[in-house]
């Protein structure tokens, strides 16, 4: 697998569709006040999160679908298990952001701080520094938060999408520097409830280790 092509379905693994919300419902952009005190809440709730687990749908750029878990514990550990037929396995263990493709023995590596769950899981989640909020809408129910990178603007851009009251992170959308939108949703999410350490080690299949 070559690197672009492992790198964009990274992106569609790390990306979170939003299935059974109101997306017919109408999102209005908020004002200067009210964005800031949107983005203060963003910040808290993330910050507040010790661990997250859900079960996931994936939509990718073609229409693809796929399923599966994800676990969350912050700082800097996911773990996106797939379901089959899907051969795909996504691990975080704090630096390192892995892929595994079981079906073609293929594992790559990328630095989680240059993913876009990256901003997501810091140890501090800070939406003012390493990438910049250009919108916030705000609706019935619904609170959705489009931001980019500032070190590199024209290579897409990640959606965050909560319910509210009381917040609940609930979608985002990756958009990819080759225009392709990923989408996932997630159902039965649990906060902050114990996870094995173990979900968040990934050990190289025996071909692949030195």
């Amino acid at each position: 697998m070559k690197v672009d092509r492992a790198r964009r379905r990274l992106l569609a693994g790390a990306a979170l569709t939003l299935g059974g919300l109101p997306f017919g419902a109408a999102l209005a952009a908020t004002g200067d006040g009210d964005r800031a005190k949107a983005i203060d809440r963003v910040e808290a709730y993330l910050n507040g999160i010790e661990t997250l687990s859900a079960e996931f749908l994936q939509v990718g750029p073609n229409g693809e679908i796929a399923l599966g878990k994800m676990y969350l514990r912050r700082p800097g550990r996911l773990r996106f298990e797939y379901a089959p037929p899907s051969p795909l396995l996504l691990v975080a263990d704090g630096l390192w952001l892995i892929l595994h493709d079981k079906e073609l023995g293929q594992v790559d590596r990328f630095p989680l701080s240059q993913t876009p769950l990256g901003v997501l899981v810091d140890e501090q989640v800070d939406l003012r520094d390493k990438v910049e909020v250009v919108e916030v809408e705000q609706g019935p129910g619904l609170l959705r938060l489009l931001m980019i990178d500032r070190k590199q603007p024209d290579e897409g851009w990640l959606s965050i999408t909560f319910t509210q009251p009381p917040l609940l992170l609930r979608q985002w959308r990756v958009k990819d520097a080759q225009g392709g939108i990923t989408s996932v949703s997630l159902t039965n999410i649990r906060l902050n409830r114990e996870l094995d350490p173990e979900l968040f080690t990934f050990t190289d299949p025996q071909p692949f280790r030195e």
